[in-house]
């Protein structure tokens, strides 16, 4: 039990894994070939063709390659394995299964028939992991461990907005819509030339930041020349190499799906857990001793780790918006931690030292992190530099 308080303390900068991944979300797109001749189309025309586009269905197959640049993970899950006696949640729990599309390359099938039916098939060789959205129900099933996950939808009930428009995780017309949504003076859109993507004519939309000091280098989208449909989505850092996401469809039909797509039954013999609010609320009660509190402030997640939110102010604009979290308590020593996590932590931390006192800033290629000596929290899409000179203008 001492090593499972012990492995707990240091969940915050763990998260900041997390917070990249959430802040990305999962995104299909894909390398682009040939150039076709296109009208001539301007970014205010070809925003407007994204934003009137109402694809309804859809099937296909794309390709997600993402780069945060953090360490290999190996020995970490050993060195939380104290968290969970039960042994940790059903390998079928989309909440689980879908954190393995945050790094390496991987091939997915999607099917969508409107906001009430979504399927998503996750491909590993022989093995297949499927999220499936039908109605009120939602499924998901790991045939490698044969154990499926069943939960009910909200709008069994009186149907609440989220629930009615629920769409698999991260098409791209969805994060278009989301990174559209928040351009504004801090950011230059252009449009520059055309692709072919999954055999389809599409223009090439780029999105860039006009403030010094964030993270991110560009942001492309592919758009359906014909219905507007983005269809791919590249986001670049300023630290070059790899794009932190490159992902995309290789395949896509816009025809309607056959019904028996949506439909689903457990096989014979898998264990079937159920999940809901009622079994979220319970594990996040039983949290050992410690650990329900660092996820408080942490924007997307104080609720899964049991917080009820920090305090949390947030300090510029655009690009660079930095939230500043005050934990209310000094920042765990990492040579205190488990090897595995230790290990970890060092191989993306760099000490840092400044008039805000000192600190550590927990890198990715996307989404920086410092966490001050004294339990103050500095995160955002955003430069080492930028984060320090946020903390030092603080004091």
């Amino acid at each position: 039990m001492a090593e499972t308080r012990k492995a707990s303390r240091f969940i915050v900068p763990v998260a900041v894994a997390g917070v990249a991944a959430a802040t990305i979300g999962l995104v299909p797109a894909l390398a682009a070939s040939g150039d076709p001749d296109l009208p001539e189309i301007t970014a205010q025309q070809l925003i407007e063709k994204i934003a009137a586009s109402d694809t309804q269905t859809l099937s296909g197959t794309f390709k997600i390659s993402t780069d945060l640049g953090l360490p290999a993970l190996d020995g970490l899950a050993s060195g939380l394995g104290g968290l969970d006696g039960d042994g940790g949640p059903s390998s079928a729990d989309p909440s689980e299964k879908l954190t393995e599309l945050f790094s390496g390359s991987h091939t997915l099938r999607v099917a969508a028939d409107g906001p009430e039916r979504q399927k998503l098939t996750l491909l590993d060789g022989s093995d297949e992991y499927s999220l499936i959205h039908n109605g009120d129900d939602v499924w998901g099933y790991d045939s490698k461990s044969n154990e499926a996950f069943h939960e009910k939808g909200a709008s069994s009930g009186a149907p609440d907005a989220n629930e009615k428009d629920r769409k698999l995780p991260g098409t791209p017309k969805e994060l278009a819509d989301e990174v559209l949504k928040a351009a504004g003076d801090t950011t230059s859109i252009t449009v520059d030339g055309t692709a072919k993507v999954a055999g389809r004519d599409a223009y090439q939309l780029v999105i860039k930041p006009k403030q010094a000091g964030s993270t991110v280098e560009s942001v492309k989208i592919a758009v359906d020349a014909a219905n507007g449909t983005p269809l791919k989505f590249t986001l670049s850092s300023v630290e070059g190499g790899k794009p932190v996401v490159d992902a995309g469809f290789t395949k896509v039909d816009f025809g309607k799906p056959a019904a028996s797509e949506f439909t689903f039954t457990a096989p014979k013999g898998a264990k079937v857990t159920e999940g809901g609010a009622e079994k979220a609320k319970d594990s996040a009660e039983d949290l050992p001793e410690g650990f329900e509190d660092f996820g408080k402030g942490f924007p997307g997640l104080g609720a899964g780790f049991g917080g009820e939110g920090g305090d949390m102010n947030v300090i510029g604009e655009g690009w660079t918006t930095i939230a500043r979290i005050d934990s209310g308590a000094p920042a765990p020593k990492t040579d205190e931690a488990p090897k595995e996590i230790q290990g970890f932590l060092d191989s993306f931390g760099d000490k840092v030292t400044g008039k805000f006192g000192s600190g550590t800033v927990f890198k990715t290629k996307l989404v920086n992190a410092l966490l001050t000596d004294d339990g103050k929290v500095y995160v955002g899409a955003v430069t080492k530099d930028a984060l320090v000179n946020a903390a030092n203008a603080a004091k």
